[in-house]
């Protein structure tokens, strides 16, 4: 779905399959369920600072811009992604009362911007090792409240059972390999557990199962 050769049209509608196959597999869940639990620590008049890494079409943050109005949460949510062409498409899909930052670029210029929050979600997989050690190397040290890795869980059921539901929906044949390509280079406890320790952050982050078939990292200041 990167190919710089992929037509612009077809990307956008690639990720509104995405943002749908999200909405129907609860992919938010996770992400609002972390939310709470800062929420209740660290409920305050002032905006959290939210940055989210490869946010694609956008939707996890629109969903958490209402989470956060319903709760009378104040935040300042921003939003990188490497591609050129995604930001274009979260504006498209974006109320402009959510305000909402699109930004394109590395995620790694953005240090030092004083960030409470740093959250990814269905991106890790996608990097490689190195790359994953630097991303929590630098979630770990930019983030004051707290981090979250929102990610697939490598499951047999989750690899046999996605092709079903894409055919279902009638998403975009890219989203249909990919989301199956993305279950199989996704993690299992162990792994990230190893991931961690070689980050030495085996004592400060968690790695929490979430339905359905989600393993995700969180770290809680």
């Amino acid at each position: 779905m990167d190919a710089a050769d992929l037509p612009a049209t077809r990307y956008d509608r690639v990720l509104r399959d995405l943002a749908r196959v999200n909405a129907v597999t609860m992919a938010p869940r996770a992400t609002l369920r972390f939310l709470e639990a800062v929420h209740a620590r660290d409920a305050r008049a002032t905006p959290w600072r939210i940055l989210d890494v490869g946010y694609g079409q956008g939707d996890m943050l629109r969903r958490i811009a209402r989470w956060a109005g319903q709760r009378g949460q104040r935040v300042e949510l921003v939003g990188i992604d490497l591609n050129t062409r995604s930001a274009a498409s979260a504006r498209a899909a974006t109320s402009p009362e959510m305000a909402i930052d699109w930004r394109t670029g590395d995620y790694r210029d953005l240090a030092g911007e004083r960030w409470d929050i740093v959250l990814s979600s269905l991106v890790a997989h996608h990097m490689s090792d190195a790359e994953r050690a630097d991303f929590l190397t630098f979630m770990e040290g930019e983030a004051a409240l707290g981090w979250m890795v929102n990610d697939l869980h490598r499951h047999r059921l989750a690899y046999l059972g996605y092709p079903w539901l894409a055919r279902a929906m009638g998403v975009d044949p890219i989203v249909r390999a990919d989301g199956q390509l993305s279950i199989a280079r996704s993690f299992r406890r162990g792994e990230w557990t190893a991931m961690l320790a070689r980050a030495e952050l085996e004592n400060a982050a968690k790695i929490v199962r979430r339905f359905p078939f989600r393993l995700c990292v969180e770290r809680i200041r």
